[in-house]
């Protein structure tokens, strides 16, 4: 029997943003002693995953002027079982799962037997987003230090295979399976928040003793807030209010804010629901891919809660923006309701000229959509963390993409539209979505609340445009409005006739739908993936048309003709799959990849998956890392000062169609009674583990310059 999960889409007037200097500008006019914080702790924030400023310790005006875009020496492919950077730099492994979240907690267990309690206090499983807070200079509160901070890590799923113990049942190793073991499941996902410090020789140091240690997992309290709480359809018999779920699951990328606090975001929630003895899904359980046995993690046979016909609402109180204090270990997450509910990537902030908060997000499933919030109120700069600040995700509006062609055929640049979805929105059936009966309510504010919870449908409604598996988006620190995001790959597109689409009526069930190609997503059979980019016009992040283009087809160089890739592939910098992706502050695109590793066939020179650097301007793509065999590159961050990276391998060992797996293997139920026979990442003789990876220049300098 088999109990592997693959968790990804199963089937289911200067008018300009804000750039780091204006804010600082702003907020020093005001109150001169701000500048520290602003420089190092705001800029940080304002774009996100976007760190090290040459104010802030990072070099100097020397250094920034000798810092070039591309200043590595690519490396090659691997299939090994190991981490492989460029010369003169250094790659270590770092709060692997189940290392103790503090000094109190249990040892991680090398047989997986730890408890689900146990498991409560240990770094969850399969690293992905994540985000370094530095500390301010008192070492208190949120700041723009390099040398000590927090690290908040996303937890997206588990690798059953890996996680439990096996059992005594030859023919399945899972078995039985057991409510402690969904709590232990649980347990593992969510985030991990640690406190860190470098040490004098450039290494790092979980300190243990800290009280800003804490886990946040599946069952942990979490706050709803927004225009959706309190709707009948988040009311459950434990939860009556629709106010406060337990758990947030599948944290996949992420987002931070100015005002200092954390954003994980729920992809593939549907995964963990399913349903024991008959039923007939409704619409909205079919649009979110809701099916009877979900992913297979059976946490529905044990957990009421995850059983749909126990519980039919659970499934709404998941697939949300999650917000964190980090710096606040008693304070409650909260789920921002006013940023839709799909299947999140991650969630990239912007500020713009006129002060709203503007963030970027996809829904990770082939032919859904590219999304943006646009706050109601506007950011105070000269007070970064104020109440007022900290509330300015729960109202807003939320828009989805509607990518045009250009005007010559062929050309793969185009325009767009940002359509809001407002109860007024008139759809394509030329119905305002508040008459539309999917969205219908006493008022508007009840229509809305149904809009963020059946988002997708709404997108349908409007007429957005299918994209080939939205992922991470990051924004261009270097020139306002300019927006980047990864479509990871889409083998549904161009392989039905006559084509079919998301019925605007909201009916369709999750990944079912089979496009023809258009010019944003050009090719049939997309097994490469690709990145599109597009500018905001007027370079403002509330602007709600754009332009756009394709900054990269990945692909193989031999291809030609329709599913030919982007003339910057070469052979030196083969990869398929683009997942995750974010600028460092000097405006280097860092592109990670969650694709095949086959290293054969239309993945033939691939090797693992990578971790590349591209060069905005030049379209410059280089190899800068290779992960282990069968894992994932994913999640970046990084100190002010830029001279530690941070990057998350997830499920190393996934044995897959990797090269290297073992001949005796079977099957999960023959790896998990063998752990160590395909990887040890990262430790030798034990079963792989995910962790972050900590890369440094060994000479103490700037990452990739």
């Amino acid at each position: 029997m088999s109990h592997s999960l693959r968790d990804d889409d199963g089937v289911s007037n200067p008018s300009r943003n804000l750039t780091l200097s204006d804010v600082v500008d702003r907020a020093v006019a005001v109150n001169p002693s701000r500048r520290r914080l602003m420089l190092g702790g705001l800029g940080a924030a304002t774009l996100p995953f976007f760190a090290g400023l040459t104010g802030c310790g990072g070099g100097g005006s020397d250094a920034a002027a000798s810092e070039r875009i591309l200043g590595f020496t690519p490396v090659s492919t691997s299939t090994a079982d190991t981490v492989v950077v460029p010369a003169g730099y250094v790659a270590t492994a770092f709060l692997p799962w189940g290392e103790p979240i503090n000094q109190f907690a249990p040892a991680w267990k090398p047989d997986a037997s730890n408890t689900s309690a146990e498991q409560e206090q240990q770094v969850g499983d399969n690293h992905d987003g994540m985000a370094f807070f530095g500390f301010n200079a008192a070492g208190n509160g949120f700041g723009d230090r390099s040398d000590e901070g927090l690290l908040v890590i996303n937890h997206e799923y588990i690798n059953p295979e890996y996680f439990y113990a096996p059992g005594s049942d030859p023919d399945d190793w899972l078995a039985p399976f057991t409510f402690e073991k969904a709590r232990k499941g649980q347990a593992g996902h969510g985030i991990t928040v640690a406190h860190i410090k470098r040490n004098a020789d450039g290494s790092w140091t979980h300190v243990k003793n800290s009280p800003y240690n804490r886990r946040i997992h599946g069952n942990t309290p979490i706050t709803i807030q927004g225009p959706a709480a309190g709707h009948d359809l988040l009311k459950t018999a434990a939860d009556p209010l629709g106010t406060e779920v337990l758990g947030t699951l599948n944290n996949c990328g992420n987002g931070r804010t100015p005002w200092g606090t954390y954003l994980t975001c729920e992809e593939n929630f549907n995964g963990y629901f399913g349903w024991n003895g008959a039923r007939t899904p409704t619409a909205l359980e079919r649009r979110y891919g809701i099916t009877q046995n979900g992913f297979g993690y059976l946490w529905h046979t044990v957990d009421p809660r995850f059983d749909v016909n126990a519980n039919p609402n659970e499934p709404n109180r998941f697939g949300w923006v999650v917000e964190v204090d980090p710096f606040n270990p008693a304070g409650k997450a909260v789920k921002r309701t006013a940023l839709g509910r799909f299947k999140h990537e991650n969630a990239e902030l912007v500020v713009a000229p006129n002060g709203k908060v503007v963030v970027y997000m996809g829904c990770d499933e082939r032919n859904e959509y590219i999304y943006k919030f646009v706050s109601s109120g506007t950011f105070d700069a000269a007070n970064p963390t104020s109440a007022a600040n900290r509330n300015l995700l729960a109202q807003g509006t939320l828009y989805v993409a509607r990518f045009d062609a250009g005007t010559t055929a062929g050309d793969k640049m185009g325009t767009g539209e940002w359509i809001p979805l407002t109860p007024g929105t008139v759809g394509l059936n030329g119905q305002a979505l508040r008459d539309n009966p999917n969205f219908t309510g006493a008022n508007d504010d009840e229509v809305l609340a149904n809009i963020m919870i059946k988002a997708r449908q709404a997108a349908d409604a409007v007429g957005a445009t299918m994209m080939d598996r939205p992922e991470w988006v990051a924004a261009n620190p270097k020139k306002p409005g300019e927006v980047y995001a990864t479509l990871t790959n889409n083998n549904r597109r161009g392989s039905a006739d006559p084509a079919t689409s998301n019925n605007a009526d909201g009916t369709t069930t999750a990944g079912s739908a089979r496009p023809a190609v258009d010019e944003a997503n050009p090719r049939a059979n997309n097994v490469w993936g690709h990145i599109i980019r597009w500018n905001e016009t007027g370079g403002d992040g509330t602007a709600t048309t754009f332009t756009w283009d394709i900054f990269v087809l990945a692909g193989q160089p031999s291809v030609t003709g329709a599913r030919a890739p982007s003339a910057n592939v070469t052979l030196d910098n083969l990869f398929n799959s683009p997942d995750g992706l974010a600028f460092d502050s000097f405006g280097r695109l860092w592109i990670q990849t969650d694709g095949s590793y086959a290293n054969s066939g239309d993945f033939a020179g691939n090797g693992n998956n990578q971790m590349l650097v591209g060069d905005p301007e030049t379209k410059e793509i280089r190899r800068f890392l290779v992960g282990p065999a069968g894992c994932e590159i994913t999640g970046i961050t990084w100190t002010p000062d830029r001279k530690t990276m941070f990057i998350n391998v997830q499920h190393p060992g996934e044995v897959g169609s990797h090269p290297n797996k073992p001949a005796a293997y079977t099957g999960d139920n023959w790896l998990a009674r063998n752990p160590t026979s395909f990887s040890q990442w990262p430790t030798a003789g034990a079963r792989p583990r995910s962790a972050t990876v900590i890369v440094r220049r060994t000479d103490g300098g700037v990452v990739g310059g």
